[in-house]
């Protein structure tokens, strides 16, 4: 009798049983999965729906309702805040989509997401996640098999491009300096980081968070198209020396995030064995193009690197984010830097072989397993097809600048190596004026006024920047293999419209 008598706390709080049964959301996930399938998928993704539904934000605030409460609300109100976050979000799937280097809907690796979200796992030992911890490995062994390191190497999927950059930046300084990692910055001399002028913020943010400072980030010189210059990068480097620096990591971009230029990583790679200094390539945006046997060779030399950054949701379009750090190193180094052998989680006495517990060289402790969302879009689609989605994208690009230096009021900025095109829109009442300041000025209102006509509209969204001495201009990205021509003509055109009376 008594076994069956209901057990509750002192708090009055029932035991016996669960609290919650998945049976009793039954309903509702089947109906959510509904409204992500019509909402986030079809209408997402089809070219007569909005990019975006803008609106400011003081009134998105009023219309979703932000407040929690003590009370939890109705099913069909959950459901109404499922529409609204879809509704009110920008599409970035939608093929009038240019603004970010991502874009378009990945199937595959959408289901994957869906799966890794539902198992809930984190991927530090195998006990935990298994198939994860396998597929991860899988995917980096091929993934340094593309990168050209015969013998292989070691790596992780991570938070970001930003955060691969930061682990390149720690390993470096810990093969050169490892007792700071008990000593602390005392146990390391004033170090010196060598990056192009086109690179990534993110180097600079590492320095200033791993404590070599913003000011010991040497910008070097990049030619008209971008390209880091090895001959200043060297004298840089030898400068750095003899003002009492020990340069240690030299940065080289493949696809820089505005011009999509590609550093020449070959001579640059020349010039950090001759320095013995540490080659990291951030090839977060152009690692794609190593897929593609026509346009592999703008990463030339990348066998090299002591390090990569590789962002599959990027130019491959898996589900964000996916984000792989690679090292050519075979010495554990990664393990070694950032070991702190927690006795909790990574027993040494476990029942199965405890080097597929990985976690040990993450700075995370919890972390999705990513690279699952690669490996099924890889597996379904094949090198082959991933390689030709690449080419389609340089095809692309290079019509859409075809067609830009054909049309009047259209200026390329310069020929498109990658997947950037930058280019001016000028309005016909500028079209007289010749090349100088007032006309810089003037053009330089205009891309900002299009850009909040075109969001505010939610016909397509592209994104803009100064960058120089140049006056705002148009970057579009093209990426998803649901673009068209038709596509890319529709944005020339909807520019012209919406800036044709500025």
């Amino acid at each position: 009798m008594a076994s069956n008598i209901e057990k509750h706390t002192n708090d009055d709080v029932p035991l016996n049983g669960p609290a919650l049964s998945v049976l009793s959301v039954d309903s509702f996930i089947h109906q959510s999965m509904g409204i992500i399938l019509e909402d986030a998928v079809k209408k997402a993704t089809d070219v007569r729906e909005k990019v975006c539904e803008w609106r400011s934000p003081e009134e998105l605030k009023e219309l979703l309702d932000l407040e929690l409460r003590d009370q939890g609300e109705s099913e069909s109100k959950i459901l109404k805040r499922c529409r609204d976050a879809i509704r009110y979000s920008v599409k970035t799937t939608h093929p009038r989509f240019f603004n970010q280097l991502f874009a378009g809907m990945e199937p595959y690796s959408l289901v994957a997401s869906f799966i890794t979200e539902t198992l809930k796992t984190s991927l530090y030992t195998y006990e935990m996640a298994p198939v994860f911890t396998l597929i991860e490995d899988a995917v980096l062994r091929k993934m340094m098999e593309m990168i050209g390191w015969e013998e292989g190497g070691d790596g992780i999927f991570n938070a970001g491009g930003s955060m691969s950059n930061m682990y390149a930046m720690n390993l470096a300084r810990y093969r050169y300096y490892p007792d700071i990692k008990e000593l602390g910055l005392s146990a390391a001399p004033q170090l010196a980081v060598f990056t192009s002028q086109e690179s990534h913020y993110s180097i600079s943010k590492a320095a200033a968070l791993m404590g070599i400072g913003t000011k010991n980030v040497h910008m070097v010189p990049t030619d008209k198209r971008g390209k880091m210059i090895p001959s200043a990068l060297e004298e840089q480097i030898e400068s750095a020396k003899r003002k009492g620096a020990v340069p240690f990591l030299v940065n080289a971009t493949a696809g820089t995030t505005v011009f999509g230029a590609f550093d020449p990583i070959d001579k640059i790679g020349e010039i950090c064995e001759k320095h013995n200094l540490w080659l990291h390539v951030d090839a977060c945006w152009g690692g794609g193009a190593l897929m593609s046997k026509k346009h592999k060779y703008l990463l030339k030399g990348i066998e090299k690197a002591n390090s990569v950054a590789w962002n599959p949701h990027k130019m491959l379009m898996t589900c964000l984010q996916c984000s792989a750090f690679l090292i050519r190193d075979k010495t554990h180094l990664l393990q070694h830097c950032h070991s702190a052998r927690a006795s909790y989680l990574f027993q040494q006495d476990k029942f199965y072989d405890v080097s597929y517990d990985i976690g040990d060289k993450s700075i995370q402790c919890s972390r999705k397993p990513d690279a699952f969302k690669f490996w099924l879009t890889w597996k379904a689609l094949g090198t082959k097809e991933l390689g030709q989605r690449v080419d389609r994208a340089f095809e692309m690009s290079r019509y859409l600048a075809e067609e830009i230096k054909k049309r009047e009021g259209f200026r390329l900025l310069m020929e498109p190596e990658y997947a950037n095109v930058c280019f001016w829109y000028i309005p016909p009442s500028l079209r007289n004026l010749p090349d100088g300041p007032e006309f810089c000025q003037k053009l330089h209102n205009v891309a900002p006024v299009i850009k909040e006509r075109m969001m505010k509209m939610g016909s397509m969204m592209v994104g803009y920047q100064p960058h120089g001495g140049n006056a705002n201009f148009f970057r579009m990205v093209v990426i998803s293999p649901q673009v068209s021509r038709q596509d890319l003509d529709f944005v020339l055109d909807e520019i012209h419209n919406l800036g044709k009376d500025l």
